[in-house]
């Protein structure tokens, strides 16, 4: 194998699939990037059998080949070249050593043999659709903040997608929970996705899946099984396994509007600002807020033993009977961070109750919030 590429090329790619190889295996081939010329491209590849990625990148191919590497070396050394060289890779046939030129530096690295490496397994996906790359990351940007990360459940350790019947056209319907809160965003139900089966798409997978699409507004491929889903997007190929076990029955823990009888709307700027001012008085893990509700006016309050006592109080639209109840800060700001509008909605029924939080200029949107003791 002998080619070179720029290194801006190469580093883009290799920032990509490193992030896919974990730093700690007991199988030597899954620490590599599998290196693989084609028809002028160069095609990197990385695996740890749970989620594979792979990406190609334009390259002048003066000898096909097929090697691989340690990848975080790899990307440390590329990422560390200067910038604007060409980066010249060569592998004799019988050779064991990867040699790296660029500039004036020269690097000798060891390699596996590129049979070792395990194939992506795309083979088995019938269910295909395209849908936008945008509605997609509006999909996830909504949702993974409430992903659990508490590995005993491991089926809330990702993101449940669904397509739901809803009028004419339907929707893809995502939703993410750890206990404490969920979120969940609804968007336009592609074409050829109403057969799609219910899934759990791992954190890890959301994550890499979320940095490939960028900004992108194109079109991207999906083809999904009931265990696992490929993704297309650019010159990028993404297979994952999907979490094996059933997504709780979301809809039980979402409170009806006819049942909540306290709803207030306030301004999300100056919510969000108030909670994040009086939530640093609070030391404990939780960072418990209490919220005073009356006709008019809410009390955002925290009190800690070692840092004193803080309040604040907002302006408000409220209506039904005047209500205390506690939350964790963070989570109402992870919340408010969603909210684009300009107002958040909260409709409540008791300080023990779920309360469900709306963006009013965004219908598609919906999170639940439990409240805690303070």
């Amino acid at each position: 194998m002998k080619l070179s590429i720029e290194r801006s090329a190469l580093l883009r790619s290799l920032s990509h699939v490193q992030n896919v190889v974990e730093r700690r295996t007991t199988i030597p081939i899954l620490a590599n990037v599998k290196l693989e010329t084609g028809d002028g491209e160069l095609s990197l590849a990385a695996t740890d059998l749970d989620l594979a990625l792979a990406t190609r990148e334009t390259a002048e191919i003066r000898e096909p080949g097929a090697t691989t590497v340690a990848a975080h070396l790899l990307f440390e050394i590329v990422r560390k070249l200067p910038e604007g060289c060409e980066v010249e890779l060569a592998q004799p046939p019988d050779g064991k050593e990867l040699e790296l030129r660029a500039a004036r530096s020269v690097f000798q690295l060891p390699t596996l043999p590129a049979e070792e490496f395990p194939p992506l397994g795309e083979d088995g996906l019938d269910i295909g659709f395209t849908m936008p790359a945008a509605d997609l990351a509006r999909l996830i940007d909504k949702t993974r903040f409430a992903i659990s990360t508490e590995e005993t459940r491991y089926y809330l350790n990702g993101i449940h997608m669904h397509p739901l019947a809803a009028g004419a056209a339907g929707v893809l319907r995502g939703v993410a929970t750890d206990g404490h809160r969920l979120a969940r965003v609804e968007v336009a139900l592609p074409e050829g996705a109403q057969s799609l089966p219910p899934i759990i798409v791992p954190r890890k997978t959301v994550n890499e899946l979320r940095k490939l699409l960028g900004e992108s507004e194109a079109e991207i491929e999906l083809n999904v099984s009931p265990n696992r889903m490929r993704c297309i997007i650019d010159r990028a190929v993404l297979v994952s396994r999907l979490i094996d076990g059933p997504f709780p029955d979301y809809e039980r823990v979402i409170p009806k509007p006819e049942d909540t009888d306290r709803v207030a709307v306030m301004e999300v700027r100056a919510f969000k600002d108030a909670v994040d001012r009086v939530s640093t008085i609070s030391t404990e893990r939780t960072r418990a807020v209490k919220l005073g509700f009356a006709p008019g006016q809410v009390t955002i309050s925290a009190v800690s033993a070692e840092a004193g006592r803080a309040v604040e109080e907002l302006d408000v639209e409220y209506s039904g009977e005047p209500l205390e109840i506690g939350f964790n800060a963070r989570y109402i700001l992870d919340i408010l961070g969603e909210i684009e509008g300009e107002q958040v909605r909260m409709e409540m029924t008791s300080p023990a109750a779920p309360t469900v939080l709306r963006d009013p200029a965004d219908s598609s949107t919906l999170y639940v919030l439990m409240p805690m003791r303070v």
